[in-house]
């Protein structure tokens, strides 16, 4: 079966044939508890990450950029992904993290079918995602960690490979806002969705429309508004982003959260753009 996973739908016959994506088969270049999550899915133990290789959006900017453009990682099958899992959850994750997960959707279906983990299942994708593919993607998913990168198309066009990343990403994000919210007593997420939003250098004016669109979701949607942008990735044709934001430019979206009454909403500070956010690869 070619590849339609994506919206790009390159109809590469992986794995085989690499897609746009730039992977084949299944690439991973990392696998461990995260801390650095939101609050309630890191929560204590930390966040069960699996980092998958390759992606069709190809953000210049990239925080993982080696991993994005297929430049590191380790080549595992169905069987070892279903592995991994297992591995995760005897380390004590609070979940099963599946960052990047989108252009491996049938096989991590094939490896949920081969082990179902017994705690909660956390999609983390960049939001460029087809409303087919996140209706299969439900069947196993309980928490949705979903960005939102841009409105503005001319955004979009400037850093990535696909102009049309908002015609995909406003619906998917509106599919994925309708999981319902569900957590402990002491405060670990069980279900539900979070959106994230990373400010850009110039880019603020698009940051408050993101606002304006999330404050339209339902109640209960986590929002996670993010500084740590940090000069990263192909971006020496890109002078704007040579730079982290300003407090001013920062300043002007935490009003647009205070204006939209955003009430479930995770800040950082605005000290936080740093290189450790960045995993170190193992693979």
């Amino acid at each position: 079966m070619n590849c339609t996973q994506c919206p790009v739908a390159c109809n590469a016959a992986r794995p085989e044939s690499k897609g746009a994506c730039g992977v084949g088969g299944i690439k991973i270049a990392k696998y461990y508890l995260h801390p650095f999550e939101e609050p309630p899915v890191s929560f204590k133990n930390g966040s069960g990450c699996i980092f998958f290789c390759g992606c069709s959006l190809k953000c210049a900017f990239c925080q993982n950029y080696e991993l994005s453009r297929n430049q590191r990682g380790k080549e595992i099958t169905v069987q070892q992904l279903a592995d991994v899992f297992k591995q995760l959850e005897d380390m004590g994750a609070e979940n099963i993290n599946l960052v990047n997960p989108t252009h491996y959707l049938r096989d991590i279906m094939g490896a949920i079918e081969l082990y179902r983990p017994k705690i909660p299942v956390v999609y983390n994708t960049h939001g460029y995602e087809t409303i087919e593919a996140l209706r299969l993607a439900d069947g196993f998913v309980d928490i949705y960690l979903t960005d939102l990168k841009f409105i503005d198309p001319a955004l979009s066009s400037r850093y990535t490979a696909r102009s049309d990343y908002a015609k995909f990403a406003l619906p998917a994000v509106r599919f994925m806002a309708e999981k319902p919210y569900k957590e402990r007593p002491d405060g670990k997420m069980l279900s539900g969705c979070i959106v994230r939003h990373l400010i850009l250098p110039l880019a603020a004016y698009d940051s408050v429309e993101v606002v304006k669109f999330v404050a339209t979701l339902k109640k209960d949607v986590r929002f996670s508004l993010m500084s740590q942008y940090t000069p990263f990735g192909d971006i020496q044709n890109f002078k704007e982003l040579q730079r982290r934001i300003t407090r001013r430019e920062y300043e002007r979206v935490l009003e647009a959260v205070r204006a939209a009454g955003l009430e479930n909403v995770f800040l950082q500070d605005f000290e936080s753009a740093s290189e450790n956010y960045i995993p170190k690869w193992d693979f």
